[in-house]
Formats: C-alpha cells, structure tokens, sequence
C-alpha cells in the first residue's frame, strides 16, 4: 500500500505540471489585463505609465517566460504578489481565508454524509414506496434549483421578513464583545444558511447515487445467499450490503472536496463571507494572475489528493483491491 501510494504521489507532479500550464495559459487569454483595469480609470494615465507597469509586473516578457519565472517561484512554495495596489504575498492572502473556506465546506460535506446516505439507503431498502417517491420528488427539484436563486430566496424570507437568520458575513459586529456562549450562537446563525446552501446540490446528487449502488447490490447473490442463512434483515443490508454499495460513493466524494472549493465562489460571494471563493473571484474580476494562480494551483492539488484518497478508501474498504 505505501509503494501504491508513493508512486501515485509521484506522478501527480507531471500531471500538476501540465495542469499549471493550461491554466496559466487560459488566465492569459481574457480579455483585458492588469495594467488595463488600473489604468483605465485614470485619465492622467500615460502609455508611459502602462508600460511601466507592465515592466513591472513582467507582462512584457513572452508568456513562456512568464510561466517558467512562476514555477521557479512555486518550487520553493514562493506564489508571487497580489498585484493589487497592496502588493501583499499571495499566500498570506489565501492563508487568511483558507480557515473559513475549509471550515464551511467539512461541514457541508458532513452534513451531505449523514443525510444523503441514510436516504439513498432507505429509498434502495423501500424501493417504490411513498418515502421513495417523495425523496425521488425532492431530489429533482435539488438538481433543478440554481444554487444563487435559493440563496436569495432563504436571504429574503429567513433574513428579511422572519429576522432570524444573519444574510451577510460570518460573525456580527459586535461579536467581540459578546459573551462565548452568545459568540458562538451569533456564529452558528451565520453559518446555517451557507452550510446549507453549501450542501445542498451534493446532497441531491449522493443521495441517488447511494440508492442506485443499493439497488444494484442488494439484487446479488451473496445478499440472497445472507438472507437464506437466516440474518437478520438490518445485519443484511446495514453489513454485507452498504459496505459494497459505499465504493462508488467513496470516488464521488473524493472528487467533491475540489468542488466544494469552486462551489464556494457562489455563496461566499452571495452572502459576503472573506473566503477563498470570494477572493478568487475578486481576482479573476481584476485579473490578479498571481492570486488566480495559486487558487487554481490549491484547486488542482485538492483535485490530485482527492483521487488519491478515494482510491486508498476503495482499498479500506475491499480487502480484494488491496490484495490486488
């Protein structure tokens, strides 16, 4: 398993290589540039200045250029500077929202695992029944609805008319002055309505998917064979049964936890929280190469590690994979 491990570390590194390139090459090809957007506004602006600027934040240079001056940078973990007017590093920007980002999103994805998989497992188990058809019902409305809609709906209702919910940020303003239990209340009622939002199209989808893999399983042999021998009908399902149908479900979520990360450009815009999401998008708006850089960089490295933890879950969980 260690030798599976290392040499699938090992070739992430060509593949992260080929993936930095289109990306950077993709940055470049939008229209418009930084020296542009700082500039445009400004009618004391000279050409001059433009190419100053350029020169500066060595955009003159052919792009090939300009992407092996980033690597050299990104092999000793160095991302560059904004190049907005603070001209802070690009890691200490993203380390500072980090937290929150990946704090809204383990959340997210536990509530998905606690939910989704008992659902798909009882729609599997009552195939056809009114909880099927019911959950079948509220799936498809999940697919259907667009994430930014819903979150504007639950702002005007839970925020606007009802007053219960917080519509903006992560912690009110007087949140340094309140008491820990009050502080911690005030920060859970930020945070219900982007878990939530968070969750909820991974929910829809993990929750089908869960209940095809049982219905495919439990329609096996060994299921009928475990039946046969007398077991109870919750040591069938619950033990020889979920642990067959959580393989494929285990790939999916590997691959979501990069997409819980994109997924959160949406609501972190939408509901003003200071995460990754919002900085990114805030950095493709200006064309902050350095900063789309890097998140697109964490993007893909979370992309890699999640395959690879997917996998190694498939062998947890299949003594006949780690065999093989």
């Amino acid at each position: 398993m260690l030798n599976y491990i290392l040499r699938r570390l090992f070739f992430m590194i060509p593949l992260l290589i080929g993936i930095t390139i289109i990306c950077f090459g993709v940055i470049h090809l939008a229209p418009g540039s930084p020296t542009d957007l700082q500039t445009q506004m400004n009618p004391r602006a000279s050409a001059e200045a433009k190419e100053r600027l350029r020169a500066l934040y060595d955009l003159d240079k052919p792009i090939y250029q300009q992407y092996f001056s980033w690597v050299r940078k990104l092999a000793v973990l160095d991302l560059g500077k904004s190049f907005s007017p603070d001209n802070r590093p690009v890691a200490d920007k993203i380390l500072e929202r980090l937290p929150i980002t990946l704090f809204i999103n383990v959340l997210s994805l536990g509530l998905i695992i606690v939910i989704a998989i008992p659902i798909g497992v009882l729609a599997a188990v009552r195939q056809n029944s009114l909880f099927d058809k019911v959950t079948a019902v509220l799936v498809f409305i999940g697919f259907a609805m667009p994430t930014f809609w819903l979150a504007l709906l639950l702002m005007i209702l839970f925020g606007v008319h009802l007053g219960w919910l917080p519509i903006s940020g992560i912690r009110s303003l007087n949140y340094e002055y309140l008491p820990p239990l009050s502080a911690f209340i005030d920060l859970l009622k930020h945070l219900i309505l982007p878990v939530l939002l968070s969750a909820f199209g991974g929910l829809a989808g993990l929750s089908r998917y869960m209940r095809a893999n049982m219905l495919e399983v439990i329609r096996q042999d060994y299921i009928t064979t475990a039946r046969a021998k007398g077991l109870s009908e919750r040591v069938v399902i619950y033990k020889h049964a979920l642990r067959n149908a959580l393989l494929p479900v285990i790939t999916i979520l590997g691959l979501s936890i990069p997409g819980l990360i994109g997924g959160s450009v949406i609501f972190e815009t939408i509901f003003a929280i200071p995460g990754m999401g919002q900085l990114f998008y805030m950095a493709v708006m200006s064309r902050d190469y350095p900063v789309v850089m890097g998140i697109l960089v964490i993007g893909a490295i979370l992309t890699l590690v999640g395959n690879l933890i997917a996998d190694v879950s498939y062998a947890v969980a299949d003594p006949r994979i780690r065999i093989q």
